[in-house]
């Protein structure tokens, strides 16, 4: 059986969010996955140009179908998130005619600043970025070259302007919720901590932050046995 490939944005300053997130993801899932984490220093032939962004894969991400060598399925996930279902079942919902699958967002932020003290700025497809489900093999995405990406600013990237709008398929919105941008949803399947991972005081307390914590314990007793 083909394992399910999950790319996951990593950034060395919530590293913890990143293992909490695969804990998640491992004691759900009902078939192999293989994480491969989106570190800067990893990623040979790729040279960052951007400035901006909260964190330091805002533009990594859209390298998935490069580093997949543009075959099959993946899926990214930013690391602040928590899975409370088996991943299998956002698996299921590929649909070969799309070049990428999303939740798409359509909301106002209720906070302009967010962890660390970036700015949080509303703009269209807010977020839509967070978790993707890509058809690395869609023809439309070979334009996801190193160079390509290098040279795109936030705007066309996050947008998915590379593509057409019916190549931009639908994921429920149960499958990136946004915590504290949302009301609390016990059925949400992937709790994205958007604004703050728990795992920073100024959110520790905050909405759905249970559930992170849930999960950071049993991965310490683990380490702990």
């Amino acid at each position: 059986m083909e394992p399910i490939t999950i790319i996951v944005g990593f950034d060395p300053r919530e590293a913890i969010a990143y293992h909490v997130f695969c804990q998640s993801v491992l004691e759900k899932a009902s078939i192999p996955v293989r994480f491969l984490p989106l570190t800067r220093q990893s990623l040979v032939g790729y040279e960052e140009r951007h400035s901006d962004g909260s964190n330091l894969f805002t533009y990594t991400r859209f390298l998935c179908p490069y580093l997949m060598n543009y075959k099959g399925w993946a899926i990214f996930a930013d690391g602040d998130m928590v899975c409370r279902e088996d991943i299998q079942s956002l698996w299921r919902l590929r649909d070969p005619s799309k070049a990428v699958q999303v939740v798409k967002h359509d909301y106002q932020t209720k906070s302009h600043r967010k962890y660390l003290g970036n700015k949080n700025e509303n703009y269209p497809r807010k977020n839509w970025s967070s978790v993707i489900l890509w058809n690395c093999e869609h023809p439309q995405n070979r334009q996801l070259t190193p160079d390509f990406i290098g040279r795109k600013d936030g705007a066309f990237l996050h947008r998915f302007q590379w593509l057409q709008d019916d190549d931009i398929g639908d994921l429920p919105k149960e499958w990136n919720w946004l915590a504290i941008e949302y009301e609390p949803n016990e059925k949400a399947n992937l709790v994205h901590y958007t604004l703050g991972t728990p795992c920073f005081a100024d959110y520790k307390d905050t909405d759905m932050a249970q559930a992170w914590h849930d999960v950071y314990a049993r991965a310490a007793r683990g380490l702990e046995r």
